[in-house]
């Protein structure tokens, strides 16, 4: 693991960018810390050493930032990496999970045989805010009678409460703003 990157200097990488992608919203820009190889191998490195051990045989990601850290998580537990992606964007038969966020509704897809009966998940996603996203994502994944879910995110906004609505599982972040 690298010693030279901290919680407090990931942190710090984080851009702040108001008003985005509406009035009001203060988005969380992780590209800033992703465009740093030594950040972003701490990333991979503090979620991976996180969940080695847990017996993780699929990451869920959620897109799209999901999916940058999730497939490289993935990579380091030897386990299988499975897209949850926004409508229109999968090829084959899906499970669709619509939801409420903080600024609108979504919905998003899993392709309906992308986990097995038995598989241990880690969901994975950039950030928690309400948990909305998350608890989605859960819901799509309780269609495949899954043995344990785990959820990762880089970011926690702890002010929204969003880890109340995931609280049935074991919930892992990176930085709390």
């Amino acid at each position: 693991m690298n010693n030279t990157i901290s919680i407090q200097l990931l942190k710090e990488s984080i851009r702040n960018v108001p008003d985005f992608p509406k009035p009001g919203i203060q988005f969380k820009d992780i590209t800033t810390a992703l465009k740093d190889p030594e950040t972003f191998q701490y990333i991979v490195d503090m979620i991976s050493d996180h969940f080695a051990g847990k017996g993780i045989t699929k990451v869920a990601a959620i897109e799209s930032r999901g999916f940058i850290v999730g497939g490289a998580v993935a990579a380091r537990l030897n386990a299988g990496f499975v897209p949850i992606r926004k409508p229109g964007k999968l090829p084959a038969a899906i499970y669709k999970k619509s939801y409420e966020m903080e600024y609108g509704f979504d919905a998003l897809e899993i392709h309906s045989d992308a986990l097995s009966k038995g598989d241990v998940i880690l969901i994975h996603d950039d950030l928690l805010a309400t948990g909305g996203t998350s608890f989605a994502a859960i819901d799509l994944i309780n269609n495949f009678n899954i043995s344990k879910i785990f959820l990762s995110f880089i970011i926690e906004l702890t002010f929204l409460n969003g880890r109340e609505k995931l609280s049935h599982h074991e919930v892992h972040s990176l930085v709390q703003f």
